[in-house]
């Protein structure tokens, strides 16, 4: 039964854990987002009281 016989398997093993530990995630890491976030400004808001004309 060839199942039983590991070699081929585990060096299947291997192999794709190298492959999942090496190159997917250098691409992962490489990829940028098309839209960047813009850095918000520093300065304060200075909240408005509301007028509340129903009261």
């Amino acid at each position: 039964m060839p199942q039983l016989n590991p070699a081929p398997w585990f060096m299947i093993l291997l192999f794709s854990w190298l492959i999942f530990l090496t190159i997917i995630p250098t691409k992962v890491m490489n990829h940028v987002s098309p839209n960047e976030p813009t850095p918000l400004s520093m300065e304060e808001h200075k909240a408005q009281p509301w007028d509340w004309p129903w009261q």
